[in-house]
């Protein structure tokens, strides 16, 4: 078993990394150097996310063992666990089915209650299905292309350049990244959350945006029941995307919380 403390941020849907490139770096950075020397910061890809393997099953059970699996890998005893929106969920039954893992959690804008009424991501989804690139083509033409018919159904710019991230080139074709089979067939999984009679009873913080909905007042009595020494704060002028709308207090807010 390690005794290091090791911060892991897992990663969210359609994210190939936590929050870009360049804030993924920022918020490594930031949380390295303002935290102790002997602390590492880790960041997972999901399954069917990113650069981790896609797999037919895509359930926050199954995330669960692979998070729980890999921490096993690195003899990670105990861990600081980071999560947005699908990740946070992750996380959320990471500590709540496994709690001697968990020694804070930070769960970014998204709560323990199923989000089916309150969630873009089956157009997301749909629209993304629908996007067709010609083979051997400049890259950057190609994003232009998917941007322009991804435009119609996405409106919001942010969103749209968080979904192109996905878009890869391999042998001259174009395609996404992540599995949008596995996400669509699994929407009704990834939209609920697993019922739970424990407690997390360790530091939690949720951190939304005030301009999401994934964190309702209304969640607030299920927030308290599963994780009773939770804080939940939000963050001015943010959306879902916290990170990558403001980055600096996205990071200030997290620190704060890990060092408190």
């Amino acid at each position: 078993m390690c005794t290091m403390v090791k911060r892991m941020a897992f990663h969210s849907s359609f994210c190939t990394a936590y929050s870009g490139a360049n804030q993924t770096s920022m918020l490594l950075r930031s949380l390295w150097c303002r935290g102790q020397a002997e602390s590492q910061v880790l960041t997972v890809d999901a399954r069917n996310h990113g650069n981790s393997t896609h797999s037919p099953g895509l359930t926050y059970e199954a995330m669960t063992n692979d998070l729980k699996h890999l921490l096993n890998q690195l003899h990670i005893g105990k861990c600081i666990l980071i999560g947005h929106s699908m990740g946070g969920k992750t996380a959320m039954v990471t500590a709540l089915s496994q709690p001697s893992l968990v020694e804070r959690l930070v769960v970014v804008d998204i709560s323990p209650v199923p989000t089916s009424a309150r969630t873009f991501m089956k157009g997301y989804i749909e629209a993304m299905k629908d996007v067709k690139v010609p083979s051997n083509i400049p890259r950057s033409t190609a994003r232009r292309m998917a941007e322009d018919q991804l435009r119609n159904h996405v409106k919001e710019h942010s969103v749209r350049h968080f979904l192109l991230t996905n878009l890869v080139e391999q042998n001259g074709h174009y395609g996404w990244r992540i599995n949008l089979e596995a996400i669509s067939n699994h929407l009704m999984d990834l939209m609920g959350f697993p019922k739970f009679n424990t407690t997390y009873d360790g530091p939690t913080l949720f951190l939304g945006g005030s301009n999401s909905e994934y964190l309702s007042s209304e969640d607030y009595p299920e927030i308290q029941r599963l994780f009773p020494y939770a804080d939940i704060q939000y963050i001015p002028d943010a959306s879902h995307w916290i990170h990558a709308d403001k980055p600096l207090e996205f990071i200030s807010s997290i620190i704060t919380f890990v060092q408190s």
